[in-house]
């Protein structure tokens, strides 16, 4: 369980793919601090950690996490976002957020507005996720809050701390992001049987 909450930036310096998984080691701030088997958050997908050597960490996506992220996309180079697993003592400055990516969504407009920046983003309907104004949605690991909602579209306003310590700072239009739509809406969606 995560709050959306970025702890820190990570470089991808090297991919590996063996068979239909892609191994993604990481080096950031945090890695020394991380142990073989823990859950942390790269770009919003809960992945765990499988080795660490020199300051970095190495994760494994499958397949299945493949067709639904964006981390197919990623190159040497990247930056991610990461966020250690919640714990139980602490505040929950974001939203719950579970490191399970339900869509990828397209960022269609990017525009400043006087010193903070407005996204807006594009997903497919036929999933049956939804936004409301006000509500919070996870984008690329990062807990928003949707400031205009359509019926496949949704908007966050960003503020220059968020822009500047996310990658949110290197994503334009035509980009895909990861999006995980808030678990209390899923739930209510679903008994109301949209």
């Amino acid at each position: 369980m995560f709050t959306g909450i970025i702890e820190t930036l990570g470089t991808i310096t090297h991919l590996k793919t063996e068979q239909s998984n892609l191994h993604i080691t990481i080096q950031s701030s945090i890695s020394n601090e991380l142990k073989i088997d823990q859950s942390v958050a790269h770009n919003g997908v809960c992945l765990t950690v499988v080795e660490l050597a020199d300051n970095k960490h190495t994760v494994t996506a499958i397949n299945e996490t493949l067709q639904k992220t964006n981390i197919g996309s990623f190159k040497v180079g990247d930056l991610i976002n990461l966020e250690r697993c919640m714990q139980m003592n602490g505040r929950l400055d974001g939203h719950i957020v579970q490191g399970h990516v339900d869509q990828t969504a397209k960022c269609i407009s990017l525009n400043e507005d006087a010193g903070s920046w407005l996204f807006t983003f594009e997903y497919d309907e036929t999933k049956g996720n939804v936004t409301v104004e006000k509500g919070s949605v996870c984008v690329n690991g990062i807990s928003l809050t949707v400031v205009n909602s359509g019926q496949n579209t949704f908007s966050v306003a960003i503020i220059p701390y968020t822009y500047e310590h996310t990658n949110l700072k290197n994503i334009k239009p035509n980009d895909l992001v990861n999006i995980e739509f808030d678990i209390i809406g899923k739930y209510v969606a679903k008994m109301m049987g949209r």
